[in-house]
């Protein structure tokens, strides 16, 4: 899955653009390199980012999704969004999945987000998150992790399920990032396996994150922890993910990391029984 980000601050400045010509320029390219699905968002949900108004979140990224849908007719494109009215009109331009980092646990957005689900038959991703992007990162905590993790998702799948939504249109998504201490990232990133139990696809979205560079920065290789020091940590947890069966690897490198899950698919296919 490729990464559009049609806003001016989101935390890796080189996938920011500004037009619907920027983004299908880049979607073209990433469908060269190999890009299965594209993510398209106009709201950045870095730590500490504030919301955008949802016209703007609109103008943004409606024309986007009409220029990339109308010169590549096949590729799923995914509209990251929170908002119900967003992810509505986006179908309504040609997306197909949901991409939805706010887990449904915004009140004014929920109910109708599931009501579109069951509407239109959009895949959905659902991700597990703890407080919105602007608090997300102020001192989160768990007693215990995993155990928050997994009654989060079957909570939420039940619901979904009982709302009427097709089980095989769920995605999850154990959202690295997203109210999340550097030792619960890595935790994910280490037994991404153990989400194999809900029986669900699914999405792992740690490219460039801040705790790869802060890896590399610990380890003495960089002065500073960026997201520009991050790709070889990301193509390391690509690995790890193609290993684990990951259905969805989420980047914004997709040449890379495309190649990477292909090497490490291929020797896979060696290996004794």
């Amino acid at each position: 899955m490729g990464i559009l980000n049609m806003t001016p601050d989101s935390f890796f400045a080189p996938s920011r653009l500004s037009s619907p010509d920027d983004a299908l320029e880049t979607a073209r390219k990433m469908a060269r390199d190999g890009a299965d699905i594209l993510d398209i968002g106009a709201e950045s949900t870095r730590p500490g980012s504030q919301a955008v108004l949802e016209d703007s979140e609109i103008a943004a990224l409606i024309p986007a999704i009409e220029a990339i849908r109308d010169e590549m007719p096949q590729i799923p494109i995914s509209v990251d969004t929170r908002r119900a009215k967003t992810a509505r009109l986006s179908l309504k331009a040609g997306a197909d999945i949901i991409n939805d980092v706010s887990g449904l646990e915004l009140p004014c957005e929920s109910q109708e987000m599931v009501s579109l689900l069951c509407e239109t038959g959009a895949s959905y991703v659902l991700m597990h998150t703890k407080g919105t992007p602007d608090v997300m990162q102020q001192n989160p905590h768990y007693d215990d992790f995993w155990a928050d993790l997994f009654n989060f998702f079957e909570a939420k799948i039940e619901s979904l399920l009982r709302a009427g939504v097709s089980r095989d249109r769920i995605i999850l998504d154990p959202g690295v990032g997203f109210g999340k201490r550097m030792e619960d990232n890595i935790e994910i990133v280490a037994n991404i396996g153990e989400m194999r139990k809900f029986g669900l696809p699914v999405l792992a979205g740690v490219s460039r994150k801040g705790f790869l560079g802060r890896i590399i920065h610990l380890a003495g290789l960089e002065s500073q922890a960026t997201p520009e020091n991050s790709l070889e940590g990301t193509l390391a947890v690509s690995a790890l993910c193609a290993e684990e069966g990951v259905q969805i690897i989420r980047v914004h490198d997709v040449k890379e990391n495309r190649r990477v899950v292909e090497t490490v698919s291929r020797i896979k296919e060696f290996r004794h029984e």
